[in-house]
C-alpha cells in the first residue's frame, strides 16, 4: 500500500520572494499525484498543541508578527499557516504518511532561534517536534535534511523518550551539529561526499541506535541532499530510495515531514523514490 501524502493547498498562500516558496511543494505534489499516491487534507494543529513544544510569548508574537527576519518574515497569517503545517505533521504520525506542507520546521526551538543562531531558518514551529510530543510515544528522530535541525535538537535534548539523530552538511548553516550530546546524535559530513560515503556514514549512524527501544520512528525528510541544492551531500534520485530502504529495515512504524529541499522537480522524483523504497522494504 503506498503512503498517504498529506497535503493543503493553502501552503501554498503565503509569501513567494525566496527559495521557501510555493513552486517547491506545488510541483513536487503534481508529480506525486501522477504517480498514483493518495492525497489526505489536514486540520491546523490547536494552541494547545503547539503549547506542547513552544513558548507561550513566542507563540503570542508570531500570532502578531513579531517575530520577523531575513529568512522568517511576519507574512499575513503566518501563524495560521504554521499551525496548518503542524497539523499535517500530526496527521501524518496518525497514519504513517508523508506531511508535505510548508513551512518547515526543524529550525525553530523553543522561544523561536535556536542554539545562538538568529535566525529561524524558513521555520516558524517546529511541526515535528509537536507531532512527536502529541504522538506520546518513545521515538527516535532521524534528520535527513541536509542541515542541521538545531531546533529539533534543542527541544529535545535530554529527554528520555527522544532519541534525535541527524546526518547533515558541514560546514553551512545553522553552522551546529559537530558533536553528540547525550541523546542528540550528529553526523557531519563535507559537501558533495556523494552516495558512497553518505551511506558508509547512515550505517554508522545506525549501528548507534537499537530500534528495539523505539515505538515510532519520525523522519525530517529534507531533500536539499540532493545534488546541486543549497546543503548537496552529492545525492542523485536512485540514492533516495535506498536511504528508504534501510529506514524500513529499522521496522518501526514511521511518519515523514517534509523540511527541505528546494528544486520542485527534484523533490517530487526523490520522495517518490524514497517512498518506494521504503515501501517495497517494510
Amino acid at each position: 500500500m503506498k503512503t498517504k501524502i498529506v497535503y493543503s493547498e493553502k501552503c501554498l498562500g503565503y509569501g513567494t520572494w525566496h527559495v521557501e516558496g510555493p513552486q517547491r511543494v506545488k510541483i513536487a505534489t503534481e508529480i506525486l499525484a501522477s504517480k498514483g499516491y493518495d492525497f489526505v487534507s489536514p486540520t491546523p494543529a490547536t494552541e494547545d498543541q503547539v503549547s506542547l513544544i513552544h513558548d507561550m510569548e513566542y507563540i503570542w508574537n508570531l500570532k502578531k508578527g513579531l517575530v520577523e527576519d531575513s529568512d522568517t518574515p511576519a507574512y499575513d497569517n503566518i501563524f495560521d499557516f504554521a499551525c496548518l503545517s503542524a497539523g499535517a505533521a500530526i496527521a501524518a504520525s496518525k497514519i504513517n504518511g508523508f506531511s508535505i506542507t510548508r513551512p518547515p520546521g526543524h529550525h525553530v526551538g523553543k522561544y523561536g532561534a535556536a542554539l545562538g543562531v538568529y535566525t529561524r531558518g524558513f521555520c516558524y514551529l517546529n511541526n515535528i517536534a509537536i507531532a512527536v510530543k502529541e504522538l506520546g510515544k518513545k521515538t527516535l528522530i532521524l534528520d535527513i535534511d541536509g542541515h542541521h535541525g538545531n531546533g529539533t535538537q534543542e527541544i529535545f535534548l535530554g529527554d528520555p523518550n527522544v532519541t534525535y539523530l541527524s546526518i547533515h552538511q558541514s560546514p553551512n548553516f545553522p553552522g551546529t551539529g559537530g558533536t553528540s550530546e547525550a541523546n542528540c546524535i550528529n553526523f557531519a559530513l563535507q559537501p558533495n561526499v556523494g552516495g558512497k560515503i553518505y551511506f558508509e556514514t547512515f550505517d554508522r549512524a545506525m549501528s548507534c541506535v537499537d530500534p528495539a527501544k523505539f515505538e515510532a520512528l519520525a523522519v525530517s525528510a529534507g531533500f536539499d541532499t540532493h545534488s546541486c541544492d543549497l546543503a548537496s551531500l552529492g545525492l542523485v534520485t536512485e540514492n533516495y530510495f535506498e536511504i528508504g530502504k534501510r529506514i524500513a529495515k529499522l521496522g518501526l512504524p514511521a511518519f515523514f515531514v517534509l523540511e527541505g529541499g528546494y528544486n520542485g522537480q527534484n523533490v517530487g522524483l526523490d520522495i517518490d523514490a524514497f517512498l518506494r523504497g521504503y515501501e517495497e522494504n517494510r
